[in-house]
């Protein structure tokens, strides 16, 4: 009568000798981790920036979430690495422009 009894017996169903077929289904166990992205090669490069706070939280998150992904946590490990990028894109930028400022202002000032 339910369409949800038919669909429920169509994935339950198992092959001629009766073992059920789980190749198709994704199951805790075969769940491989996802791929560490803790950006840690970019927060080290912009502790080469005049931006220090910035870039040292950005290191600190980066290395939070490498510790993260090692106690298994994954979404924290994801969500402190998006943190990480996020701190260490602007770090760069932020040191950019000053170097930028620093370079124009030395460089067009009159020296009597």
């Amino acid at each position: 009568m339910s369409s949800g009894v038919q669909k429920s017996d169509e994935k339950s169903r198992g092959s001629i000798d009766g073992s059920i077929n789980n190749s198709f289904g994704m199951t805790a166990e075969s769940q491989e981790p996802p791929p560490l992205k803790n950006y840690i090669f970019l927060t080290i490069f912009t502790c080469f920036c005049p931006a220090w706070p910035i870039n040292i939280v950005a290191l600190v998150f980066s290395l939070m979430s490498q510790s993260s992904y090692d106690a298994e946590d994954y979404e924290g490990a994801q969500r402190l690495g998006r943190k990480a990028l996020h701190m260490g894109i602007t770090s760069l930028v932020i040191g950019l422009l000053i170097i930028m400022v620093f370079s124009i202002v030395h460089f067009t000032t009159v020296l009597i």
